[in-house]
This record gives structure tokens, C-alpha cells and sequence, in this order.
């Protein structure tokens, strides 16, 4: 089990448990979790995967307009490279179609799958191991 997922078994959303993660790693501040919140669920209407919407929250605070390590060429760059990732791991980025078949406690179990991807994938966010 990784971290993001042991947050998310134990009461951490997707999002928030990826967000979670990048809070311990330094990659943000622990200001930006209730902004997870929001992106839980596929924004709460079934649409991207709150996993995949953490990492592009993660992405924008690092290399956002106005940021010394990026700009919004580069925040788009990491978007795109992160939707990429995930579709390769995943196939899709739709939280309604990567849960398709799944309620309650195995939903819960098979979503690990994606937040564990994404906490891997922080890497592209960091530039290194992490």
C-alpha cells in the first residue's frame, strides 16, 4: 500500500490523498488541500478522475503563470504529460468509466489502483525521485 492510498482507505478522498502526499514531499502547502475537496468523485459529477485532477492541482502551483519555476506554457506542458501518463496507466480519465461496475467498499479498493498512479507520478511534478 502507498501512502496516497493509505490516506484514501482511511478517510482521504482521491484527490485529497494524492494532494496529501505532495503536502508531505513539500511539493505544496498544506493550504491547498480543502481545494482537493472539490475534485473528489470526478468534481463530483462522475467527469475527471479527482486522482488525475490533484496531480493538475499539484502541476499549476508549481509551474502556474506568475510561479519562478514556470509559466502557463510550461503548466500546460506538465497537464498535457500528466493526462498522457494517466491514459497510458489507465486508459481513461473519466472517473465514471474507471469505476464503471464497481459500488461502496470495491469502488473504494479498485480506485487504489489510480491514486497509487498518481502518487507515482508526482515524480514528473518533481523532477526527481520522490
Amino acid at each position: 500500500m502507498t501512502k496516497a492510498t493509505d490516506y484514501f482507505m482511511n478517510g482521504y478522498s482521491c484527490a485529497e490523498s494524492v494532494l496529501q502526499v505532495a503536502i508531505d514531499k513539500g511539493l505544496c502547502p498544506a493550504e491547498l488541500l480543502p481545494c482537493a475537496t472539490a475534485f473528489s468523485g470526478g468534481m463530483g459529477s462522475g467527469c475527471v478522475c479527482g486522482a488525475l485532477a490533484a496531480l493538475q492541482i499539484i502541476a499549476g502551483w508549481n509551474f502556474g503563470r506568475n510561479n519562478s519555476k514556470g509559466n502557463e506554457v510550461i503548466a500546460r506542458a506538465k497537464a498535457k504529460e500528466l493526462v498522457e501518463e494517466f491514459k497510458a496507466r489507465n486508459q481513461f480519465t473519466c472517473c465514471k468509466i474507471l469505476s464503471r461496475g464497481f459500488e461502496g467498499l470495491e469502488r473504494k479498493k479498485h480506485c487504489c489502483k489510480m491514486v497509487s498512479d498518481a502518487e507515482e507520478m508526482l515524480e514528473l511534478l518533481a523532477g526527481v525521485h520522490v
